[in-house]
């Protein structure tokens, strides 16, 4: 059962009086033990007729069958079909004289409660186009929802990531991950390949929490800075640390929003860069020497550990040798920290496994009709994806101690 169901059926037992619920009349439809699924439904229908009762109540300022002072009064009932995860029910909505009571369990001109909007929200999250959620209720509740109700249901979305991409975000974050996926988009009749790219933070609380979501053609230092001045405007002051796949112009653009920020790019990335044009039969002695490299206790020996790598394979593969070199300052960042912070910053791999849930959810959409469209798709993975993000990181409390030891002047509790 639902979790908004039974919490739901949980608040009807609660207000409801034994002898209310549980009587003769009741209790008869169900004397064969065939229908649960109607008992629930009836429970149901009943405690949402008495919870408009109770709102009523609230609306007028007295209770049934008490006398009042006020001009509005009761003004019997009206028949209305609600559409619920049990299906279809016709309930009693009380009226008042003026019209102005507007029920918030269900508002006028409004025949869906107990979270179905959210189911058909959550369906979409998970990759289901319009058509099939039609299907998908139709099937599962016994009643039509039309794809153009569906569709109006999704798009108050847009509002939701409208305020959640301009949210106020911590002035500080310990780590800052970067990375991006690749969806195509149709743009003036033709399917481009676009980039929506994450952020995920670390909190001082140890928390991760996912930034924001940028759309972009081309990463380029014109677009990263964009997305850093977005962050501060947004109210973030520091980012110790970041960690990248070697994106682009990042590197440089954030030394210009965020000077005193370290970069470390991928380790694992660059292993799989290195290795790209090695001949199979070379593959595990190469990437075997490559190992001590990022396996050495410090950056003095991994330095050392590439000029042997360099010496046995860079006349055979120079590009994989000079690929270490260009980037060294950024690959080795991580041996200027203990070894639990180096765990968390050689790799993406947490971002990558939140990628990873993202294309889970999106994998029925081949291409996608808009810009808009992309975001919106994202943004409920995201929002399922990081549903159960309420605990600090492994080993959190010795990596809070070894970030205020070393960032003594940069982090604030």
């Amino acid at each position: 059962m639902p979790p908004l169901i039974f919490c739901l059926i949980l608040n009807i037992l609660h207000i409801m009086k034994k002898e209310e619920l549980f009587n003769d009349d009741f209790l008869k439809q169900f004397k064969t033990g065939d229908e649960p699924n109607g008992f629930l439904k009836e429970l149901q229908k009943r405690g949402i007729e008495k919870m408009l009762e109770g709102e009523l109540d609230g609306h007028l300022d007295y209770q049934r069958h008490q006398r009042s002072s006020n001009a509005n009064k009761r003004n019997g009932h009206s028949k209305k079909k609600v559409r619920t995860s049990f299906g279809e029910s016709e309930i009693a909505v009380p009226r008042d004289r003026d019209a102005s009571f507007n029920p918030m369990i269900v508002p006028k001109r409004g025949n869906m409660i107990d979270g179905l909007e959210n189911i058909i929200v959550s369906l979409y999250a998970k990759g289901m186009s319009v058509s099939d959620i039609e299907e998908q209720i139709r099937e599962a509740y016994g009643f039509d929802v039309s794809t153009s109700t569906i569709s109006r249901i999704t798009e108050k979305v847009a509002a939701d990531i409208t305020a959640w991409q301009n949210r106020p975000l911590e002035p500080v974050y310990l780590i800052v991950w970067m990375d991006g996926i690749v969806f195509k988009v149709r743009e003036s009749s033709k399917v481009v390949n676009k980039t929506v790219y994450v952020a995920v933070g670390l909190r001082r609380d140890g928390k991760k929490e996912v930034l924001g979501l940028w759309l972009g053609k081309n990463e380029s230092a014109a677009f990263w800075m964009s997305v850093l001045t977005d962050m501060k405007a947004r109210g973030t002051e520091d980012i110790l640390i970041t960690a990248t796949d070697n994106l682009n112009g990042f590197t440089d653009t954030t030394k210009n929003v965020f000077p005193e920020s370290k970069t470390q790019i991928c380790v694992v990335h660059q292993i799989r860069n290195a290795c790209r044009y090695v001949v199979w039969k070379d593959k595990k002695a190469f990437t075997s020497d490559m190992k001590g490299i990022y396996n050495a206790p410090n950056e003095k020996a991994a330095k050392a550990a590439l000029e042997d790598f360099a010496q046995k394979w860079e006349g055979k593969y120079s590009y994989a040798i000079r690929s270490w070199r260009d980037n060294w300052d950024e690959l080795t960042v991580f041996y200027e920290f203990p070894v639990e912070i180096r765990k968390i910053i050689y790799t993406t791999n947490l971002i990558e496994n939140l990628n990873g849930k993202i294309r889970k959810y999106t994998k029925n959409k081949l291409s996608f009709p808009t810009d808009d469209a992309v975001m919106k798709s994202v943004y409920l993975a995201v929002r399922e994806a990081t549903k159960k993000w309420s605990m600090p990181i492994r080993n959190w409390g010795i990596i809070l101690n070894q970030f205020l030891t070393i960032y003594e002047k940069r982090v604030r509790l």
